[in-house]
């Protein structure tokens, strides 16, 4: 075998991981890569519409040669270019050209397993929630007759929750959200035998379940207790001594999907927990 390592080897990915290192360095000066095992994601931002085509021209001319250079071919197939915008902007999509190949232009895309779209909107993404969800309903409700309450749960969590809680930092705030709710108390009604017009408040406490809406607030302030290095306090802002110097810095933005987004609620629902909550954000058991 003159190039490569063998399919299936343990050094594969970690060979791959090292053989790609150096792309990342070659872009990033134009470019912000994203890389994940052997998928690689670039940004483009720009607020003008013609550098923003030059910058796609040299990202896409600077990738190329990278490719050739260490004997890699681009699989334009799988190669898919998204032009994020507001709703409210009407852009003309872009045609991104590699290799005399026309790149296609998505409305959305999966990325580490969360659909994103054009407008940032999660319709896609809690419409294939929806699916999977109803699926875990189904399988709950077969096997609710052969087990017992506990071991419910159990599978709940599992099956259904560690779904529903993937990436909810990004679609929790989302009016769509509440279909997702209301599967939700469908799954637990489920589980405890109940019929639809029972209120779902003392399911929860019973089970000891936390809600969507709680499970969405408590996800996005453990974000933040585990990457605090991405947040600035105020007092690193400015010297002067306020009563909100402890608080995280909010970024000022007038952009709704922005306001709407994980850095801006984080921040927001953070900075409204007493003193002797925050006081607690270096021990993450106590915190929890």
């Amino acid at each position: 075998m003159a190039d490569g390592v063998p399919q299936g080897s343990v050094l594969g990915p970690l060979m791959f991981l090292i053989y790609i290192n150096d792309l990342s360095a070659h872009i990033r000066k134009i470019a912000n890569p994203v890389h994940f095992a052997d998928n690689t994601s670039i940004i483009i931002t720009s607020t003008d519409a013609r550098e923003y085509q030059t910058i796609i021209s040299q990202v896409t001319s600077e990738s190329l040669k990278w490719c050739q250079f260490n004997l890699l071919t681009l699989k334009l197939k799988k190669t898919h270019f998204l032009q994020f915008q507001t709703k409210n902007q009407n852009v003309p999509k872009i045609q991104l050209a590699v290799s005399n190949t026309i790149t296609t232009n998505v409305n959305s895309t999966k990325f580490l397993g969360i659909t994103i779209d054009r407008s940032i909107s999660w319709k896609e993404q809690i419409s294939e929630l929806t699916t999977k969800l109803n699926q875990a309903c189904y399988a709950i409700r077969a096997i609710k007759p052969l087990l017992s309450l506990h071991v419910l749960r159990t599978i709940y969590f599992a099956y259904f929750n560690s779904v529903m809680t993937y990436g909810i930092i990004f679609w929790g705030n989302s009016h769509l959200s509440s279909n997702i709710f209301k599967i939700q108390k469908r799954s637990l009604r489920i589980m405890t035998n109940k019929s639809k017009h029972v209120s779902c408040r003392p399911l929860y406490n019973q089970l000891q379940i936390l809600n969507l809406p709680s499970q969405y607030i408590f996800s996005l302030l453990i974000f933040v207790v585990k990457n605090r290095e991405l947040f600035m306090l105020n007092s690193e802002i400015h010297t002067i001594n306020t009563r909100n110097n402890s608080n995280l810095y909010m970024p000022n933005t007038n952009l709704t999907i922005f306001q709407k987004g994980a850095l801006y609620s984080e921040c927001k629902i953070y900075n409204k927990l007493p003193p002797h909550i925050k006081s607690l954000s270096n021990y993450l058991k106590r915190f929890k």
